[in-house]
């Protein structure tokens, strides 16, 4: 069906004067409709009727409807907003936290705090949730120092800090490599928050994600001393941080004395020794230990098979992967978005892009393919010269669930440098429009070497254009401006 027919569709969905008790009920339009509707209308007058031709929002549509417009965030804040004035829908606290966390992504930070007022207002919060997210969403902005302030003022905003809320922000300061800034929080709030188990085991897990074993061990010695047992969790993020640093051998012998000290092993320890001793090219070793895990009463997982299937796509051959995976199909495991992802790598760094693509293909059976998968497969598709094809799959994007993001643009951008045609960069600077209208921030050496490029070939009016129509509609940072 095509836009009008799709936007005719929702504009005449009426809502009878009255309905028969034994009437079935009227057929809500899809959310790949409404979604794919917004994307590729540009009318408010007409997004407006769609919106109200609908009689029934329910939370979980709109919540689907934002997250099929995640990678569009000024679509989806459109969408958001249209809806406030639906005659007989009020947004849940849900649908806010989604527009919370994609003003804040989009770094539009008056629109995030105007959202939070609305919250209140509306008593819907703010949540220990909401802060969590826009938190998050400053530090991966390079935002940490203030990201700390926002946790600390969340009772000015009618939350008030909590234990859960405290391990979050340490969660988010150590995932994102902050873990010094996290341990200096978690030492000043740990009396007054009763820092517990969990709290301990993240800042551990932060010093292991920077592969600083010999200071995780000194959190969990100092856990011990509080009258804290560590918990299964607590050796398990230990034992990824011996082999994520490497030490192969001492987390070998660590898995040993976990064996030893009759902690019951489980399948997340199987599957973390399966992974760091199939990475470190023990190949062997690693079946053997799966074999082991099998024969100890402990079923392998689907993130087991996963971690046995990129070990042979990364140090055996993906042909032995791909008859792990048949194994695992026959043994009633439904393959997930990680595992088609797994596999398709392996396929395209065996150079298989046709066989890759078959895969994505079958993906779609069991489950969608991810922003994941989608960028890998570009990405090989570009390093093995094929940029049409690599083209039609960023097309296929536009055109389903999954839209593109800002790796994705910088992926394709790149590529149309290779070739040096002027053709291939009027194509980049399609694209470098379309990334800023979408509201992703282009970075200063992608933006200037696409307008370079179109210089340089002959493409002047083109550069003017592009950096007239970004600057004028506001949607650059200061240093892009005329």
């Amino acid at each position: 069906m095509n836009l009008a027919g799709k936007a005719s569709k929702l504009i005449n969905f009426k809502i009878p004067p009255k309905l028969s008790p034994n009437a079935s009920p009227l057929p809500l339009p899809d959310s790949t409709t409404i979604a794919n509707l917004f994307l590729k209308a540009d009318n408010p007058e007409l997004l407006t009727q769609a919106i109200h031709a609908v009689p029934e929002w329910t939370p979980h549509l709109v919540q689907t409807i934002l997250k099929r417009l995640w990678n569009h965030g000024p679509k989806a804040l459109q969408f958001f907003k249209l809806l406030e004035d639906h005659p007989s829908y009020s947004h849940s606290a849900a649908a806010f936290d989604h527009a919370i966390d994609i003003s804040a992504r989009m770094r539009e930070y008056k629109a995030t705090w105007n959202l939070v007022c609305q919250m209140r207002s509306r008593k819907l919060g703010p949540t220990p949730k909401t802060f969590a997210i826009i938190t998050e969403r400053y530090i991966s902005a390079g935002k940490a120092d203030k990201a700390v302030k926002i946790f600390l003022s969340m009772h000015e905003h009618g939350c008030q800090q909590d234990l859960h809320s405290f391990n979050a922000i340490l969660d988010s300061l150590c995932k994102s490599k902050r873990v010094e800034m996290a341990y200096r929080l978690f030492k000043v709030f740990q009396g007054r928050f009763r820092a517990d188990v969990v709290s301990y085991n993240i800042i551990a897990n932060g010093f292991c994600l920077k592969k600083q074993t010999p200071r995780a061990l000194e959190v969990m010695r100092e856990m011990v001393e509080r009258g804290l047992e560590p918990t299964l969790t607590t050796f398990n993020t230990l034992l990824k941080g011996y082999f994520r640093a490497g030490q192969i051998k001492e987390g070998w012998e660590f898995f040993l004395q976990m064996k030893k000290r009759k902690v019951e092993i489980d399948v997340v320890s199987y599957t973390t020794v399966i992974h760091g001793l199939g990475v470190a090219g023990e190949v062997e070793k690693s079946r053997k230990v799966f074999d082991e895990m099998i024969g100890a009463g402990v079923l392998p997982s689907l993130a087991t098979y996963n971690a046995l299937i990129q070990v042979l796509c990364k140090k055996d051959c993906v042909e032995n992967a791909i008859l792990v995976f048949d194994d695992m199909l026959r043994k009633g495991y439904v393959p997930n978005a990680t595992t088609y992802t797994i596999v398709i790598r392996g396929l395209c760094h065996a150079g298989k892009i046709d066989m890759a693509i078959m895969y994505m293909e079958k993906m779609r059976d069991d489950c969608e393919p991810v922003i994941q998968t989608y960028n890998m497969v570009i990405r090989y598709c570009c390093e093995e010269g094929q940029i049409e094809k690599a083209l039609e799959i960023f097309e296929k994007m536009n055109g389903g669930s999954c839209l593109p993001t800002l790796d994705t643009y910088n992926i394709l951008i790149g590529s149309m440098f290779v070739r040096k045609k002027s053709d291939d960069l009027v194509v980049a600077g399609k694209l470098l429009i379309e990334m800023v209208e979408r509201g992703f921030l282009p970075r200063k050496f992608t933006f200037n070497r696409v307008l370079n490029g179109l210089m340089l070939t002959g493409n002047q009016g083109f550069a003017q254009e592009i950096l007239s129509t970004c600057s004028c509609g506001g949607r650059l940072p200061r240093h892009f401006r005329l």
